[in-house]
C-alpha cells in the first residue's frame, strides 16, 4: 500500500474519539513529518504496512526486519509504553532511554492507545482496514479478550497478514503459558548444550527471542507472497519453542536418529576437533579444523604429523579429544596470539580472535558490511545502532530513523488515517 504522511498537526492529541491517544510529554522531537516519511524509503517491502502490537524482544525484532526492507512499521503501544522503555541499566540520555528498547525498535512510528477503550479499539480497527500485516505476541486469548480475534480481522480485511508469536505455542497442552527467552533456553535444550561440562549455563544473547523473531519476519514474507496469489491472507505462527527446538540442528538429530544425548562441552564441537578455544602464549584464540584438509594443513603448524595414527581422522581426533588440545597448545604456547593468528591464516585455517563486544562494533570489518548506522534521536541526537544484516546488491544504503518516542508519530498517523479512510471511501463510490 503506497502511502504519504501529512504533516503532523500542532499540539497533543489526548480527546474524544481517538482511543486516549498520548503523547510523549517531553517537548516535541525535531521535524516530525520528515522522521514520519524517511521509513517509506524505498526497499523490497516498500507499500507494505504493519501493525505492530508486539512488545519486548521477538515481535519488535520481527517488525523491525520487516521496517529494515522498507515496509511502514507502526508500533500501536499501550499508554505506558513497551516494557523495554524501562528495562535497564543501562540508560542514557537525561531523560534515561533504554538501550534495551533501541536495540529492536529502529525504523518505526509509534502511536500510544488504550485498547481497552471503545476509541482506542476503533482507532486500531482504522488501522487494521488499511494494513497489510498484524503483529502480535500476546498470550493466547488476549488479542481476542480485546475483541480482534482472527475472524474479525479478516472480516475487516481478508488480505490481512497475521503474524501470532508465543512463548511455547498457541494450542498442545502447555500452548498457554507464557515464556520469556531465559525461562525457553532450559525449557528448550539449549542450556543442556551451551557452558562448561555440567554446567548447563545461558547464552549472552536472547537468542530464542531474536530467532521467534526471524522466523516471524520469514513467514510473512512467504504470506504476502502467497497473497499475490490467492488475495487472501493467512495466519502465520511461531514460537519460541518453535524456533529454539528448529534451530537444533545437528544436536537434535544427535538424539532423534543416534538416541545420544547431547550435553556441554564448553567451547568444543562435539564432533569436530580441533574445533574451538585454545590458549597461546598470551591469550586465546578460536580454531576451527572441520576436514582432513584443513587438518593436513594445520598440523604441521603446530608439530604433529598429519598422519598420526592418534588423530588421522576426525573421529580419531574427537575420540583423542584432551590429549589433542594438549598437544596444540604446547606449540602455541610459544608465540603471542597475533603470531598464530598470522601463521593460521597464511596456512588457510580457519582462526579468529574472541573480541569483546566493544571490539567489535569498533572492528573496521564489522563497519564495511554496514552493520553500525547512525540515527538521529530526538532526545540523544546523533546516536550509533547496530546495523540490519542484509544488503542488496545495486541498492543504495537507506537512511535509517530513530526508534521512536512514546506516541511521537500519534499526530501523524491519525491525521493519515483521516486522509486514508477518505480515499478508501471516494474508491468506494467511484467502484461501479
Amino acid at each position: 500500500m503506497s502511502w504519504t504522511a501529512p504533516p503532523a498537526p500542532a499540539g497533543a492529541a489526548d480527546g474524544a474519539g481517538t482511543g486516549r491517544v498520548i503523547i510523549d510529554a517531553l517537548p516535541r522531537p525535531r521535524d516530525q513529518s520528515r522522521l514520519t516519511r524517511r521509513n517509506a524509503l524505498s526497499g523490497p517491502l516498500e507499500g507494505v504496512l504493519v501493525v505492530d502490537l508486539s512488545r519486548v524482544l521477538a515481535g519488535p525484532h520481527a517488525t523491525m526486519m520487516l521496517a529494515d526492507l522498507g515496509a511502514r512499521v507502526i508500533k500501536v503501544e499501550a499508554e505506558t509504553g513497551d516494557e523495554t522503555r524501562q528495562w535497564g541499566p543501562p540508560f542514557v540520555g537525561e531523560d534515561q532511554v533504554s538501550t534495551y528498547y533501541l536495540s529492536c525498535n529502529r525504523n518505526k512510528e509509534s502511536i500510544a492507545l488504550d485498547l481497552k477503550s471503545a476509541e482506542g479499539r476503533q482507532v486500531l480497527t482504522r488501522l487494521v482496514r488499511h494494513a497489510d500485516v498484524l503483529v502480535e505476541n500476546f498470550r493466547t486469548g488476549v488479542l481476542d479478550r480485546l475483541g480482534f480475534p482472527v475472524e474479525h480481522l479478516h472480516e475487516l480485511n481478508p488480505g490481512l497478514v497475521v503474524l501470532s508469536i508465543t512463548g511455547f505455542g498457541h494450542d498442545g497442552p502447555e500452548g498457554g503459558r507464557p515464556g520469556y527467552d531465559a525461562i525457553m533456553q532450559g525449557e528448550a535444550g539449549i542450556m543442556s548444550v551451551t557452558g562448561p561440562p555440567g554446567q548447563p549455563s545461558k547464552l549472552g544473547l536472547s537468542i530464542c527471542d531474536v530467532l521467534a523473531g526471524m522466523n516471524g519476519a520469514y513467514g510473512v514474507v512467504a504470506a504476502l507472497y502467497e497473497r499475490t496469489r490467492t488475495g487472501r491472507g493467512r495466519v502465520v505462527r511461531t514460537s519460541l519453542l518453535a524456533s529454539t527446538v528448529g534451530a537444533h540442528t545437528y544436536q537434535g538429530t544427535r538424539w532423534t536418529v543416534a538416541h545420544d544425548v547431547p550435553v556441554s562441552i564448553g567451547n568444543d564441537h562435539p564432533s569436530i576437533a580441533p574445533y574451538g578455544t585454545f590458549r597461546c602464549a598470551d591469550g586465546e584464540i578460536q580454531i576451527g579444523v572441520a576436514n582432513q584438509n584443513l587438518w593436513r594443513r594445520f598440523a604441521p603448524l603446530v608439530g604433529i604429523d598429519p598422519d598420526d595414527e592418534r588423530y588421522a581422522t576426525i573421529p580419531d581426533r574427537s575420540a583423542r579429544r584432551a590429549g589433542l588440545t594438549a598437544d596444540i597448545e604446547k606449540a602455541l604456547a610459544t608465540a603471542p596470539r597475533q603470531t598464530w593468528l598470522e601463521r593460521l591464516a597464511e596456512a588457510g585455517v580457519p582462526a579468529g580472535s574472541i573480541r569483546s563486544i566493544d571490539e567489535v562494533y569498533q572492528w573496521e570489518q564489522t563497519r564495511s558490511q554496514g552493520l553500525v548506522i547512525e540515527v538521529d534521536h530526538p532526545r540523544l541526537g546523533t546516536i550509533e545502532l547496530p546495523g540490519p544484516p542484509l544488503r542488496f546488491d545495486g541498492a543504495e544504503p537507506r537512511e535509517h530513523s530513530a526508534p521512536p518516542l512514546l506516541g511521537q508519530h500519534t499526530d501523524a498517523i491519525l491525521a493519515w488515517l483521516d486522509e486514508a479512510d477518505r480515499a478508501a471511501g471516494a474508491d468506494r463510490t467511484a467502484s461501479p
